[in-house]
């Protein structure tokens, strides 16, 4: 039942919001939450319509585990230090406060979380590095701060009984064995830190500047250059625009949203710049396939067309089926004329919502616009305060750019699309409009879309597969500008399937392949009857209601920019929650005059790409041809046996509680429930497109007659990693590119201090490289030398880190630090382990020096 679940979300929320403002020495709290509520729960007078809110835009979402029984909580973390996260996903046993045990309170989780979240800060443990060899030359646990003490120690139970016992030494690391855990006390006086455990009573602060572990190879300190969570949170926006509060803060006003049906409006310019380039033509064939495939059953659709004025094309309908469709199909446009008055049209959507309706909350429009109006300003306060949300599809390089504004603060989404009919923008942005409250297995999906420019009876011939996870409602559309091809389309078992329905006033015909199509590979040839270019795109909806299908999604990591600061692409490839791997993801970057761009996205761990093998696939951008706006779009394919959907954890989940020390006893947890099949499973051959966006760039120089000079550096290598063997270091890395990720050198400093490496990087002994012949980019690079003498003295490690320098002499950001330790740390005395200690590298120690062989007495030397 709703109630105890709304009770349950509230005592979270209400006791993070206390636990927050103390955290950030009295400066965040949460003031107001917004719970949406799903269209099939049942209404009640005390649930109001949503506004700008939506499942997808959710800050916190509340869904099914990823995987059964897999009730970690985590944030969706993929961008760099500093920068908003996603989203948090919590699962419905955890909300209701099942999980205490194994993950602490869930208020003060929420705060961890929500640190990930809104500052864009990582945890400062690592499950794939959970000890360390520390100065104090033993076996630490990674954590911060380090005044968190414990046990290290396995606990292993079954049938019912539990053994505990000291950590072996794992022989090739020197440090603790896999089944080795750290316990912490149950009573601690230490404070920090919230990223590291919250659930310890006694923690209530972030680590600071004073009280940071720099030696762990924590995520934080690997993410965020070493430097503390708090550093970051008082370096963000929020902290420079807030003061600490004397007051004690208010508690949170909760407002329940109930999710009803889609409300949406089209305003559809039809001024005199329509006309040309087939604008109103491409527009009405984008508009049809709209209201024909994409537009979900049940959602209010109404219709106002605008040049110097407005008018009311189609009052609100509801969509049940085909001729509620073809009403509306009917309203579109004929012909282009008059000025641009982008104010009506949205007034008089307005007026046509508010027929339907007294409220404007929640309600869409979807305004396409190819023209500048200087007068837009008049209505943009109204329209931010209206309610509605305002989706922009901007055709043409001179569409106004007033309107991106209204479209960013009110939650819509932007979209460019260039005169290239050959790139099929305007149909990719209005399949991108697919309800942000919709189940995932009810939205249209794009399987398919591309077009080519063709000459007289030649021939576009390719496939598209249709795979398990879809097949309901597919849809197969043809546009041409001139003549109608020949189509053909064969299912997977060869058989030529039926005619399409041709539409020769738009230029278009569809084919709608009832019940659930075929999986396989379908084949299609079109033959031009003129010179021209033809689209094809297809779509689909999944196969079965149970069964998330795979999706793609794409954004920039900014909606604006200025050259030469670079930008960085990201696509999700997801089935459900669970990151699809080995896919071959593109994105396609078109200018505003219709130049293409085409970078093939990396889910690798180097450069740009945060977390390797997330199901995230990043690239830097830095090839700016021209100032204006540049659109997005992305596909994926999954080839035969190289896509995998990974069942391992999301990298930064939420710390699973071993157990605590109570009196020096170990009182253990059950353990972390983990998936017992193989982790990776080989999926079928699949392909997906989508639309990121549009986004904006400034400043950059005209390039007419000579070549943009080389600003970008290369990119930062940030997966450095080094090994001892005997006296020498062996150090491997991903090789960064030139322009961020496209040939270089290197630069390798070495330190006994990570502080001054870090801080002053150009006066750390250099290593000779000579021999180190840069590899292309992306190539794993390999490289070990012996480290000769370093001037500090009563070091313990020896901590390197990368510069690359390309052919313009510019220079990257310091790599991530990497260390080797000087010694075998020491374990914890057990009765299987007895303390010892080889003095290694012994050329970098100028000091007297002992060197323990075995377990024999020590032999002391000059």
């Amino acid at each position: 039942g709703f109630n105890p679940w709304y009770q349950k979300k509230k005592d979270m929320v209400t006791t993070a919001s206390t636990y927050l403002f103390e955290a950030t020495q009295k400066r965040f709290f949460f003031k107001n939450v917004s719970i949406l509520i799903p269209e099939n729960w049942e209404g009640s007078p005390e649930y109001k319509r949503p506004k700008h809110e939506s499942y997808e835009q959710a800050d916190v979402r509340v869904a099914a585990p990823a995987l059964p029984g897999r009730d970690e909580p985590y944030t969706r973390q993929f961008t760099e230090c500093g920068e908003k996260a996603e989203y948090i996903h919590f699962t419905p046993d955890f909300v209701l406060g099942k999980k205490q045990n194994e993950y602490g309170p869930s208020g003060r989780l929420f705060v961890h979380e929500w640190a990930h979240l809104r500052w864009g800060v990582f945890d400062e443990y690592n499950e794939e590095k959970p000890f360390y060899s520390g100065k104090s030359k033993k076996i630490e646990a990674t954590r911060c701060s380090t005044g968190i003490t414990g046990k290290n120690s396995v606990y292993k139970c079954q049938g019912g009984s539990c053994i505990t016992r000291s950590c072996k030494r794992n022989s090739t690391t020197n440090l603790y064995e896999k089944d080795c855990q750290f316990f912490p006390n149950k009573v601690q006086t230490e404070k920090a830190s919230i990223m590291f455990m919250q659930s310890i009573d006694s923690v209530l602060e972030f680590c600071n500047a004073e009280n940071h572990n720099q030696e762990a190879p924590s995520l934080q300190n690997i993410k965020c250059n070493y430097r503390s969570t708090w550093e970051i949170i008082s370096n963000s926006e929020d902290f420079k625009n807030t003061t600490p509060m004397t007051a004690p803060p208010p508690p949170p006003v909760f407002s329940l949203l109930r999710i009803s049906e889609r409300i949406l409006c089209l305003v559809l310019d039809k001024s005199g710049s329509m006309s040309s380039s087939t604008r109103l033509n491409r527009m009405n064939q984008a508009a049809k396939y709209f209201l024909l495939q994409t537009v979900e059953n049940g959602s209010w659709v109404g219709m106002v067309h605008f040049d110097s004025e407005a008018s009311v094309k189609s009052e609100l309908i509801q969509i049940k089926g085909d001729s509620e469709k073809n009403k509306l199909l009917e309203s579109l446009p004929t012909r282009a004329s008059g000025g641009t008055s982008i104010c009506s049209g949205i007034e008089a959507a307005f007026q046509v919502i508010e027929k339907l309706n007294a409220q404007i909350d929640g309600s869409e429009i979807v305004l396409l616009t190819d023209g500048e109006d200087s007068t837009t300003g008049s209505c943009a306060k109204a329209v931010k305060q209206s309610g509605a949300v305002i989706h922009l599809i901007a055709l043409g390089p001179s569409a106004e750019r007033a309107v991106i504004e209204m479209s960013t603060e009110t939650g819509g989404k932007h979209i460019y699309a260039s005169d290239n009919a050959e790139n099929n923008g305007l149909i990719d942005a209005f399949g991108a409009l697919t309800s942000e409250n919709a189940d995932p297995t009810q939205k249209s999906l794009q399987l398919e879309s591309k077009g080519l420019t063709l000459d007289n009876d030649t021939w576009m011939n390719d496939t598209v597969i249709i795979d398990s996870t879809v097949g309901k409602d597919t849809f197969f559309l043809v546009t041409w500008e001139k003549q109608p091809p020949s189509i053909s389309l064969w299912n997977p078992n060869g058989t030529l399937t039926e005619a399409f329905t041709q539409d020769t006033v738009s230029k278009m015909a569809y084919l709608s392949i009832p019940g659930t199509a075929q999986v396989g590979t379908w084949t299609y040839s079109l033959q031009a009857k003129a010179t021209e270019t033809l689209t094809i795109t297809v779509t689909s909806r999944a196969a079965s209601s149970s069964v998330p299908p795979i999706t793609v999604n794409a954004k920039m990591n900014k909606d604006t920019n200025s050259f030469p600061s670079p930008m960085i692409v990201y696509a999700q490839v997801l089935q459900g929650y669970l990151p699809i791997l080995g896919a071959s993801v593109t994105a396609i970057i078109e200018s505003n005059s219709g130049k293409i761009e085409v970078l093939e996205l990396l889910d690798n761990g180097a450069g740009a790409d945060t977390f390797k093998d997330d199901g995230v696939y990043s690239r830097y951008f830095t090839s700016y041809s021209e100032n204006g706006r540049y659109n997005l779009k992305v596909r994926a394919h999954g080839g035969t046996d190289s896509a995998r959907r990974s069942l391992q954890y999301p990298l930064n989940r939420a710390a699973y509680i071993p157990g605590w020390v109570v009196d020096g006893v170990i009182e253990g947890n059950s353990s972390r429930p983990e998936t017992t099949e193989d982790t990776q499973t080989i999926l079928e051959n699949f392909s997906r497109t989508a639309s990121g966006g549009a986004f904006v760039v400034s400043q950059v120089p005209d390039s007419t007659n000579v070549s943009l000079p080389d600003l970008f550096p290369p990119s930062q290598i940030t997966d450095l990693d080094a090994t001892s063997e005997g006296d020498q270091i062996n150090l491997t890395w991903t090789a960064p590119g030139d322009d961020f990720d496209v040939g270089t050198e290197y630069i390798i400093r070495i330190s006994g201090n990570i502080t001054d490496l870090r801080d002053n990087f150009d006066d750390a002994l250099q290593v000779n490289t000579t021999n180190l012949s840069p590899k292309e980019a992306n190539s794993k690079e390999t490289f070990a030398f012996k480290p000769g003498n370093i001037s500090e003295e009563n070091i313990t490690h020896i901590f390197i880190a990368i510069q690359s320098v390309d052919k313009s002499n510019l220079t990257s950001k310091v790599s991530n630090i990497a260390q080797v330790a000087l010694f075998i740390p020491q374990a914890d005395s057990g009765p299987d382990e007895t303390p010892f200690m080889i003095s290694w590298l012994v050329s970098i120690i100028k000091k007297k020096y002992q060197i323990w062989v075995g377990i024999h007495r020590p032999i002391t030397s000059d």
